[in-house]
């Protein structure tokens, strides 16, 4: 057993070792794929990431077909920038619920967190750009009584 200690004063100098820090493995199915969730304002996404070309299917649709809008296709292809892993992997993603904003930001959270299953190397990259946390910020419920969330309903003097 560990040396006894008798006393706090003892117990602030003892020697104290840090923990080991947890080494990741890699995360891959039956396939070869790394699966993840996505999740941002109310859309999910459930992303595949494998070894591939590059091409990148949502709901099975092309990117460009489905968000037209380039700020959307960057907005998904920020993983591999970051990682500098573009055009190494093909990924799938299955997206419901909201907007295209908020499933173009579920696809980049599901796409960062399967990348980082895929490969644990990457993890501290996605971390430190924030695409491995979860975006709280939702839509505010209208409130009884309130036009809006907060908004009030016009004041009438007379």
């Amino acid at each position: 057993m560990a040396t006894e200690l008798s006393s706090f004063a003892e117990l602030k100098k003892a020697p104290v070792a840090p923990a080991p820090a947890a080494i990741r493995e890699k995360e891959i199915d039956a396939q070869g794929r790394a699966y993840a969730t996505g999740r941002r304002k109310n859309a999910v996404a459930r992303v595949w990431v494998k070894p591939g070309t590059g091409k990148i299917v949502i709901n099975g649709r092309d990117q460009q077909v489905y968000f037209a809008r380039p700020t959307q296709q960057m907005v998904i292809q920020q993983p591999f920038d970051v990682s500098q892993r573009g055009g190494q992997f093909d990924v799938i993603a299955t997206v419901s619920g909201g907007g295209l904003s908020g499933q173009a930001g579920a696809v980049r959270h599901g796409i960062a967190q399967a990348l980082a299953k895929f490969e644990p190397d990457l993890r501290g990259a996605m971390k430190t750009n924030g695409f491995l946390t979860r975006d709280s910020r939702v839509v505010e419920r209208k409130k009884y009584g309130r036009a809006g969330a907060r908004r009030r309903f016009q004041f009438s003097k007379r």
